[in-house]
């Protein structure tokens, strides 16, 4: 093991809390929160179970990045939205999307900084 990936494998916890791997070499039962979601799963009450350590080479971020992992054993499905909660969702929307001045749905979400469609606000501003 190269010297930079010994300096984050810690499995059980002692350097760092909770077990620690180096990049791309955790276990495969543990999975990032974006792994679980794109399985279909969720967290389901479960804490961080162990982390991921890396350096970062992005410019004007040096340090060390970490991500979080979950056991997929104790992971749950995900929920699935009542139509109730759809329905209001699909209300806030439109509320988003329709002009105060004119009130029509204007099929884009309004700019915030002007309050109004881009036809009212050219309008006002002429």
């Amino acid at each position: 093991m190269r010297k930079i990936r010994a300096r984050y494998w810690n499995p059980a916890g002692e350097s760092y809390g909770i077990p620690t791997y180096p990049w791309r070499m955790a276990p495969a039962h543990l999975l990032t929160l974006r792994q679980l979601t794109a399985a279909g799963l969720r967290p389901g009450g479960q804490g961080v179970q162990a982390q991921v350590l890396w350096a970062s080479r992005r410019h004007g971020a040096p340090g060390v990045r970490a991500a979080y992992l979950y056991d997929v054993r104790f992971a749950l499905p995900k929920r699935t939205a009542t139509p109730r909660q759809r329905a209001a969702l699909g209300k806030a929307n439109a509320a988003r999307r329709t002009c105060p001045l004119c009130l029509t749905d204007v099929g884009y979400v309004l700019p915030r900084h002007l309050g109004t469609c881009l036809d009212c606000a050219e309008e006002v501003a002429a």
